[in-house]
């Protein structure tokens, strides 16, 4: 009987070379790229609507009595009947089972929170005068899920009600195509705001630099620009009707090359407050109820700003070795930075008599992501027993449902139910209303905190 040796062995020098093909050049990579633009844009096309942009589908009465309003489908029937005035809904056949957009569903909650039971909880727990809650969806580690996380956690705030601006602070821009958004260069994402921050600090050293008799620095038409710029000029509507979008674009990197050399300029820049303050002072925190943060693969500038803004932190990762090695890298990476900046700032604070900075986040959460109980129960087990807490119980499932729905460029919940199996549907759904479950009680309680600190 023959050996079969491994396919490593024996392999021919000139079948090689002539599977090897001419050398790359410089401009190789630029075919290479135009070559997965076309791609992408063959793929994307797959989720337009006949005008080019992306369309969000629309939910059947059973959905919606299921996921989406707590109310029995018959009285649900009899409540429409009872009130011409609400959506009615749209047939697709003679009797057969109605369908409304998300805008309708939104309107049938509404009505469901003024004239429903008390006992039941329509409309999303948002205490009054709390501002919106950020979360930062980070790990340098790619391939964790970081971005799906942080798209279906927007999707499923937005199913429950809630208003939600999703920030793309990754120059990849993945999070910017899943909403469908269009971003022509880096003065339509968050970069104008951060020249804005750091315009006003440099105005503000001018000032001192002349009342000490000192040449102010000179501040470029660049900087002048970004001054006139505000979040609102930059949000972008998506398909999904409670969902908007700061979108980014591969020139948004360059941020990560300037910033520092701003930061040389105005050495009292604090660069990391940079987006919290803008979305602040523009009276963002108080149009949106929850904001979420895609960040770069990478610990830049633009991620500590989304760090530094986040009330709540998620950290995803895969229950393999290698993730759970990187992410400890990442936490410690975390602590290194944010401590620096804690101890320079205080210890100039100390010096002038003035009040030092900690930062503090309502919750940090690690979440498994691509999960298979099968072969990883043991490792996640291990990773719960060390992280304690800090690991959120929910491990989120890998389900064909997730394949299914990256194929055809929708999320889950974009998905229309009846081009799947029923059971494979609900198995791939019940994981993500689960991550948004846990999720969602770190929203409440760090509401709920605050709003007892404030005395409601």
């Amino acid at each position: 009987m023959a050996v079969e040796h491994p396919p490593y062995f024996n392999i021919d020098p000139d079948q090689a070379l002539a599977e090897l093909g001419e050398p790359t050049t410089t401009a190789g990579f630029q075919a290479i790229a135009a070559a997965c633009t076309r791609g992408r844009e063959d793929l994307a096309s797959r989720g337009l609507n006949e005008e080019g942009a992306k369309s969000l589908r629309l939910f059947s009465t059973w959905e919606i009595t299921k996921y989406l309003i707590p109310v029995a489908p018959a009285h649900f029937r009899r409540v429409l009947k009872a009130n011409p005035d609400l959506p009615q809904g749209h047939t697709e056949t003679e009797g057969g089972a109605k369908w409304f957009t998300l805008d309708e569903v939104l309107r049938l909650r509404a009505h469901f929170g003024a004239e429903g039971s008390r006992a039941k909880n329509y409309l999303p727990y948002r205490p009054k005068n709390q501002p919106a809650k950020l979360v930062s969806v980070a790990n340098f580690k790619g391939g964790v899920g970081k971005t799906s996380t942080a798209a279906h956690l927007a999707m499923s705030a937005a199913l429950d009600g809630y208003k939600v601006l999703v920030i793309d602070l990754d120059s990849q821009g993945s999070m910017t195509s899943i909403f469908g958004g269009k971003v022509e260069d880096e003065w339509s994402t968050v970069f104008p705001l951060l020249a804005r921050h750091y315009a006003t600090q440099a105005q503000a050293e001018n000032q001192a630099r002349v009342l000490r008799g000192e040449t102010p620095q000179p501040i470029d038409d660049s900087l002048t620009d970004a001054l006139k710029i505000t979040a609102r000029d930059l949000i972008q509507p998506t398909h999904w009707p409670n969902i908007d979008l700061i979108g980014a674009q591969l020139n948004l990197y360059w941020a990560e090359f300037q910033i520092p050399v701003w930061r040389m300029q105005a050495r009292g820049w604090k660069l990391w407050d940079a987006l919290t303050d803008r979305l602040e002072e523009d009276g963002i925190l108080d149009e949106y109820d929850i904001i979420f943060l895609d960040t770069p693969p990478a610990l830049g500038y633009l991620t500590i700003n989304g760090l530094a803004a986040a009330d709540i932190l998620l950290v995803p990762l895969g229950a393999s070795f290698l993730e759970f090695d990187s992410t400890g890298r990442f936490f410690d990476m975390l602590h290194a930075t944010f401590s620096s900046i804690e101890e320079g700032e205080n210890m100039a604070a100390r010096a002038l008599g003035r009040d030092g900075i900690a930062f503090q986040w309502d919750a940090v959460r690690a979440v498994v992501t691509r999960y298979d109980g099968a072969q990883q129960a043991e490792l996640a087990a291990l990773m719960q027993a060390y992280l304690g807490p800090t690991l959120s119980p929910h491990r989120q499932d890998f389900t064909a449902l997730i394949g299914q729905a990256g194929e055809s460029v929708n999320g889950i919940y974009e998905a229309d139910y009846r081009d799947f199996n029923r059971e494979t549907y609900a198995r791939g759904r019940q994981t993500f209303d689960a991550t948004y479950a846990a999720f969602k009680r770190l929203l409440i309680g760090a509401w709920r905190r605050d709003a007892l600190e404030a005395g409601q």
